[in-house]
C-alpha cells in the first residue's frame, strides 16, 4: 500500500501544481516563497549541526518555539530549520523566531521534492512536533537514516481508529521514529496499539511555554484607553461565538452599562464575516492601525495576529474560545490565559483539551459554564466582586506556574537522538 503511495505521488506532479495554483488564488499560499513546497530554496544552508523541526500549523508552532529556544540555549553553535505549511504559521515564526533559527514551507509529500528538501538542507536530527505525518517524508528520513522523534504526539479516538484498520501501513510510517513523546496516557495507549517502537507519556510542552508576549507601549495605550471600565476578553473564537460573546454582551450591559468586551478570532482573516454579523452594537476594528477601544465601544475586535498575550494582559477574565462554536468546537490552549494571570471560563466542548481543562477545573484554576445562561451568570459573577475574581485569577496563575517542569522532561527523553548535536 505505502508503495502504490509512493508511485502514486510521484506521478501526481501535474495534480500537485494545479492544488498549489488553487492555493495561491485562495491566498494559501505565499507567491514569493511557493517554491519552497517543492523543495526548492534559496536560503544557503548553514554550516555545522542543523535539527529539522516541522509544525504543520500555528498551534503547533507555538509548541515548537518552546523546544527551539531550549535547544539554542543550550548549544550556542546549533542551527534550527523549522517547516510549517500555513501562513499565519509562518508569520508566528518570523516574529518569533530567535537568531540561527530558519523558516521554510515544508514541501508537499512528492517523492523527488522530498529528496531535493533533504539533499540541500541534510539536517542531522529530524524531530516532529504533534501529529501530522507525511508518508513519503518519513520513508526518506528513515532511508537517510536520520534520527528522527514525534514529540507533543497525540492521536485522537478518531484518527485512532482511522489508522488502525490500516495498522501495518501505521506501523510502518510510525517505524520511522525513534521515540515518540505523548501528550496523554491515551494518546501513549492509542500509539502503542499501532505497535510504535518506544513510547512515553511526558503531557503537553505547551504547559511549560513562557507566557505569550506582549508590547509594553501597546499595553499601556491599551490599558489607558480601557480605564476603569469591565472589561474581558473572549479569545481565539471561531464561527458562532462572536455572536454569542455578543448576546452576553447585551444582557451583562443591563448592569454593567459601561462593559466593554474583547474579541480575538482565531483567524484574523474572518473580519469582514464577523463585523458583518455583529448589528445594534458600536464595535471598533484593531485592523488595521492599532485602533483603541473608545469610550463608547460596545465590542473591540482584536483581529490582529500574534496580539493574543496583549489581551489577555489587559483582560482579567477570558473565555477560550472553540468551546461553543459551530463546529463541534475542541477548545484551545487555557494556560495561556492562565499564566497572564486571568480567571479562565471554557464552555463544555473541549475535547481537544480535555485532561488539561480537567485538571484545571479540578484545582478551582477553571470554570466550565455548560451553556449561554451559565456563562452569563458566571461572568456576572466575576464583573460584581473583586474579592471572587482576584481569588479565581490567583488560582490560575498558580496552576499554570506549576507546569514548566514538561520541557525539561522532553529535553531528558530527546538526549540519545540529540548527543550528536548538543
Amino acid at each position: 500500500m505505502l508503495t502504490l503511495y509512493t508511485i502514486l505521488t510521484s506521478l501526481s506532479t501535474p495534480i500537485l501544481n494545479l492544488l498549489l495554483w488553487h492555493r495561491l488564488k485562495k491566498g494559501k499560499e505565499n507567491a514569493a516563497r511557493i517554491n519552497e513546497r517543492r523543495g526548492i530554496t534559496n536560503i544557503k544552508r548553514p554550516n555545522g549541526k542543523l535539527v529539522w523541526i516541522h509544525a504543520a500549523s500555528v498551534g503547533e508552532s507555538q509548541s515548537a518555539l518552546i523546544l527551539i529556544n531550549r535547544l539554542l540555549a543550550e548549544n550556542k553553535h546549533l542551527n534550527i530549520l523549522v517547516t510549517s505549511g500555513t501562513l499565519t504559521s509562518a508569520t508566528l515564526m518570523q516574529k518569533r523566531l530567535a537568531e540561527r533559527a530558519m523558516h521554510q514551507f515544508v514541501p508537499l509529500d512528492h517523492p523527488k521534492w522530498i529528496k531535493r528538501f533533504l539533499k540541500h538542507w541534510r539536517p542531522n536530527v529530524a524531530i516532529w512536533i504533534e501529529s501530522e505525518l507525511w508518508p513519503n517524508m518519513l520513508q526518506q528520513i528513515k532511508n537517510k537514516r536520520i534520527p528522527a522523534a514525534l514529540v507533543n504526539a497525540r492521536l485522537s479516538q478518531t484518527s485512532f481508529r482511522r489508522w488502525f484498520t490500516f495498522k501495518h501501513i501505521a506501523e510502518k510510517i510510525l517505524s520511522s521514529f525513534k521515540i515518540i513523546l505523548t501528550q496523554t496516557e491515551l494518546d501513549r495507549h492509542h500509539f502503542e496499539k499501532l505497535k510504535a517502537k518506544k513510547v512515553v507519556h511526558i503531557g503537553n510542552i505547551k504547559h511549560s511555554a513562557d507566557p505569550l508576549p506582549y508590547d509594553e507601549t501597546a499595553y499601556n495605550s491599551l490599558s489607558n484607553a480601557i480605564g476603569s471600565r469591565p472589561t474581558w476578553v473572549y479569545a481565539s473564537t471561531h464561527d458562532g461565538e462572536e455572536e454569542l460573546a455578543c448576546r452576553v454582551h447585551l444582557k451583562l450591559k443591563e448592569k454593567h452599562p459601561d462593559l466593554l468586551t474583547i474579541i480575538v478570532p482565531r483567524h484574523p482573516e474572518r473580519r469582514n464575516e464577523i463585523v458583518s454579523k455583529i448589528k445594534n452594537l458600536n464595535i471598533i476594528s484593531r485592523h488595521p492601525q492599532n485602533t483603541l477601544p473608545e469610550d463608547t465601544t460596545d465590542i473591540y475586535l482584536a483581529d490582529t495576529l500574534g496580539e493574543l498575550g496583549l489581551f489577555y494582559k489587559a483582560c482579567p477574565i477570558a473565555m477560550i474560545g472553540r468551546s461553543f462554536s459551530n463546529d463541534g468546537g475542541g477548545g484551545h490552549n487555557p494556560l495561556e490565559a492562565a499564566q497572564l494571570n486571568c480567571a479562565v471560563l471554557t464552555g463544555p466542548n473541549i475535547q481537544y483539551q480535555q485532561e488539561l481543562f480537567s485538571d484545571m477545573i479540578g484545582a478551582q484554576a477553571a470554570t466550565l459554564v455548560n451553556n449561554e445562561n451559565e456563562f452569563i451568570q458566571k461572568l456576572n459573577d466575576l464583573l460584581s466582586n473583586k474579592e471572587q475574581l482576584q481569588n479565581e485569577q490567583e488560582k490560575a496563575l498558580i496552576y499554570a506556574s506549576q507546569q514548566s517542569h514538561i520541557i525539561d522532561d522532553i529535553m531528558v527523553q530527546l538526549k540519545p537522538i540529540l548527543k550528536k548535536v548538543l
